[in-house]
């Protein structure tokens, strides 16, 4: 269990499961501009950083077709992609009850902020935040970097980062965590690629664990393992 008085959310893959909305977007964009489908495994390690970085890792994607290509993407996710997604099993009411200990919550996510916006309207999450952060637009000015999202999120509700925590599924939710000063919790429902969450504080199997870390009564559910102790359980500690 941890002291908290304020919980950062990353949005696709740690409260929202995009259902293959993105992944899938993706995909029939490249397609609809001519250039050759990557696949769903490898669209998928694309999800967490902004679209402007991960497509231009993509064969055929450049300069002369990557704003075209986000259109393209974003038009159909804005037609179905955000009603095709689903909010994970038991997060509605871990935030209800986050709210009702009168902890801070918030979004940090890389998307542009009106889309997060737009999307967490759909799913009815924006009653249960206290805030929303995300980036200014698509350019992905400070790289695959969170950190300048969740510094945003402390500084405008001046937060305590010491009573702070980070809660994602990408090591870019981890790393945004470190760079502030703040502790971070991985969550093994989304997109992690291999070992990356093992840079995290804790890492927790469900949302059940998630709770029992977060709130002091929480189902009587057992604390989830650090990241060092899943290591010395799996037998992979030196």
């Amino acid at each position: 269990m941890l002291s908290v008085s304020s919980v950062l959310f990353d949005l696709d893959g740690t409260l929202v499961d995009p259902a293959g909305a993105i992944t899938s977007g993706i995909r029939h964009a490249l397609v609809s501009h001519g250039l050759p489908d990557p696949g769903e495994a490898r669209v998928a390690a694309l999800v967490g950083p902004p679209l402007q970085i991960g497509l231009r890792t993509l064969d055929g994607v450049g300069e002369h077709n990557i704003d075209a290509v986000i259109a393209s993407y974003r038009q159909r996710y804005a037609e179905s992609g955000m009603a095709e997604s689903r909010v994970y099993p038991g997060i509605r009411e871990l935030l209800h009850r986050l709210r009702e200990a009168r902890i801070h919550v918030a979004v940090t996510t890389a998307k542009p902020e009106p889309i997060a916006r737009q999307l967490l309207d759909v799913q009815e999450l924006s009653p249960l935040l206290d805030a929303v952060h995300g980036n200014l637009g698509e350019g992905g000015n400070h790289g695959s970097s969170k950190a300048h999202i969740v510094a945003a999120a402390l500084r405008e509700a001046d937060l305590d980062p010491a009573g702070s925590v980070v809660v994602g599924d990408r090591y870019y939710d981890l790393d945004a965590a470190r760079e502030n000063a703040v502790r971070s919790i991985g969550v093994r429902w989304g997109f992690a690629q291999g070992a990356e969450l093992e840079v995290a504080d804790h890492v927790v199997e469900s949302v059940e664990q998630l709770a029992a870390l977060l709130l002091p009564a929480a189902n009587g559910a057992e604390p989830a393992a650090t990241a060092d102790e899943e290591l010395e359980q799996e037998g992979t500690r030196p």
